[in-house]
């Protein structure tokens, strides 16, 4: 039971409040009488999100083998959350590849930068020793005169391995924001692999931003493992099917059609 500002919240109506109900005539007898509903001011459907009767026309017709696939309850909760963290992956992602673009276009650019870092460095020293800064052992600064030092072949291999990770968290950010399961997979998988270097960098230094990433992405691979019930966890992908096809508010009704007609042919 949902519990503080969220436990009177509905999933089902703040979605039918942006994209309109979800209404559906299907062709089967049975099953339209139990959806439908005569009014005095026109027939009215009932909507496979929220379960209100709509007036008007249906917004598709049909057996209801085609109906549309209406996520309601839970899976409407799940898959905002799912975006959420598609976002993040997505945004992660761009940043880490303009990095690795930033990183090839130093490494050609290097001599030239030097220059510039080495007349300006000088200047600013009196500044920083009134400051009671260490210039030459500040963060930036250290950095800086490391990446100088390194070589053409150690900066191309961080450019791709900069690269490389920007697409997995692009990849993973596609396959969240579509709700396919294999971008689940690769979101627990992707994550999970760097929670040990996050453990590790948390233990040499605590930050804001180091926490804030441990506890989201800790918080991303728990619920993805819990929820869609990944590699066979609380019976796996058919329990997960078999809860999504309980929450169906047109198989529910589908099921008590066939309840009513198997009574009526004893």
């Amino acid at each position: 039971m949902a519990r503080g500002p969220l436990r009177h919240f509905d999933w089902n109506l703040r979605s039918c409040g942006r994209h309109g109900h979800a209404t559906y005539a299907p062709d089967e007898e049975a099953l339209a009488r139990r959806l439908h509903a005569p009014t005095p001011a026109g027939d009215a459907w009932r909507c496979l999100r929220c379960g209100d009767y709509v007036l008007g026309e249906p917004r598709g017709r049909g057996p209801a083998e085609d109906a549309p696939i209406v996520l309601r309850g839970r899976a409407l909760r799940d898959a905002f959350v799912l975006r959420f963290l598609a976002v993040e992956r997505g945004v992660r992602g761009l940043l880490l590849v303009a990095l690795a673009y930033g990183i090839w276009r130093f490494d050609g650019s290097r001599q030239a930068l030097q220059r510039v870092f080495d007349s300006y460095l000088p200047t600013l020293r009196p500044l920083a020793d009134r400051l009671g800064v260490d210039l030459q052992n500040a963060g930036p600064v250290h950095l800086l005169q490391e990446a100088f030092a390194a070589s053409h072949s150690t900066l191309l291999l961080v450019a791709l391995g900069v690269l490389a990770y920007g697409a997995l968290e692009l990849l993973e950010a596609v396959g969240l924001w579509l709700m396919k399961r294999w971008g689940e997979y690769v979101a627990v998988v992707g994550t999970g692999v760097f929670i040990p270097l996050e453990v590790y960098e948390l233990f040499e230094k605590v930050t804001v931003l180091r926490a804030g990433a441990f506890v989201l992405n800790v918080f991303a691979v728990v619920y993805l493992l819990w929820t869609k019930r990944l590699f066979g966890l609380r019976g796996g992908r058919a329990a997960f099917e078999a809860e999504r096809h309980n929450e169906s508010l047109l198989e529910v009704e589908a099921a008590a059609a066939r309840d009513e007609a198997t009574v009526a042919a004893r």
